[in-house]
């Protein structure tokens, strides 16, 4: 009986230690599919705030958690069966679609370089010019987070389309948790912190109210900033995924340059030689990026861009 009993405890040990080097396993995956979908997390990011840009302060929080749930949903009900089922039938597929997302990124962070440059207000702006009501709000805040969403969950398939599908499945479900519980948490505290910096600047404390009134005036250069960072992380992710895409459908010769000078530099700078060639095929795929997004801006200025705008016209 206590023989029996030990070697039940021993096979409970035994599989204890399988499911938390599973667990461990999953949370890796998970960690590295989220990595490469950083691009679109940052922009996911900076562009959220905008939507509760000029409403009252007791309704930021509330429409935050709406936006939330509604990117969660899209993600877990709709994105990840159709992306599961796409690997598990048509998995040949998932190459194109990806470079078509990352197409996509790049055309994104081209479009805001050409904004910028142009003088040009970005689409994102005629959330503050007119505020709807709180439901069409969301709706159209959720509706953008699709697109979004639908790019982090495919970027993060391929990272794990190796797996099983059961793993598959377990992982982007962590990945799609995981990111949105970030991104609107953090979006939560970004747009937050005005009110706390105003309130701290008016405590009685010098210190205090110093901090409060640096914490006001510096939120805008955050999410200035957030907003260069994301476009360069578009740049590259993009740019990366098409590059990485290029050489997976048999066209060997543009990756293998860029690999090619990623090795010489390697080999070039000695100790530094790892960092260095990841900034060189981090750079080639930014540039290629670049190029790539100019491309599809100039088509999308040509073709649908001038239709819309004659169409205003008359």
């Amino acid at each position: 009986m206590a023989g029996g009993l030990v070697a039940l405890l021993d096979d409970v040990a035994v599989l204890a230690r399988a499911a938390a080097a599973s667990i461990d396993d999953i949370g890796a995956a998970a960690g590295r599919a989220s990595i490469k979908a950083a691009g679109v997390v940052v922009d996911d990011t900076a562009v959220t705030p905008q939507y509760v840009h000029g409403l009252n302060a007791d309704r930021e929080l509330p429409i935050i958690r709406k936006i939330a749930l509604g990117s969660l949903r899209n993600k877990l009900l709709i994105i990840l069966p159709a992306i599961l089922l796409l690997s598990q039938f048509l998995p040949f597929l998932l190459t194109p679609i990806l470079m078509l997302g990352g197409a996509y990124l790049c055309y994104e962070g081209a479009e805001k370089i050409w904004h910028r440059i142009s003088g040009h207000a970005e689409p994102h702006a005629s959330v503050e010019e007119a505020l709807p009501d709180e439901k069409t709000l969301v709706t159209g805040a959720v509706r953008t987070d699709f697109i979004l969403s639908a790019e982090i969950m495919v970027i993060s398939l391929n990272e794990v389309a190796s797996e099983s599908f059961v793993s598959r499945a377990v992982i982007l479900a962590v990945v799609a948790l995981g990111i949105t519980v970030l991104v609107y948490g953090v979006v939560g505290v970004i747009v937050k912190m005005d009110d706390v910096g105003l309130s701290l600047s008016q405590r009685a404390g010098k210190g205090v109210a110093a901090f409060g009134r640096g914490l006001v005036k510096g939120m805008p250069k955050l999410l200035s900033a957030l907003t260069v960072i994301g476009t360069a992380a578009m740049l590259w992710v993009g740019g990366h995924i098409i590059l990485v895409g290029t050489d997976e459908l048999g066209w060997h010769g543009l990756y293998g340059v860029v690999h090619h000078l990623e090795e010489a530099a390697h080999e070039a700078s000695g100790a530094l030689g790892g960092v260095v060639g990841w900034l060189v095929n981090t750079l080639a795929s930014a540039l290629l990026g670049l190029l790539v997004g100019a491309l599809v801006v100039l088509v999308m200025n040509l073709t649908v861009h001038r239709k819309k705008a004659g169409a205003a016209a008359h």
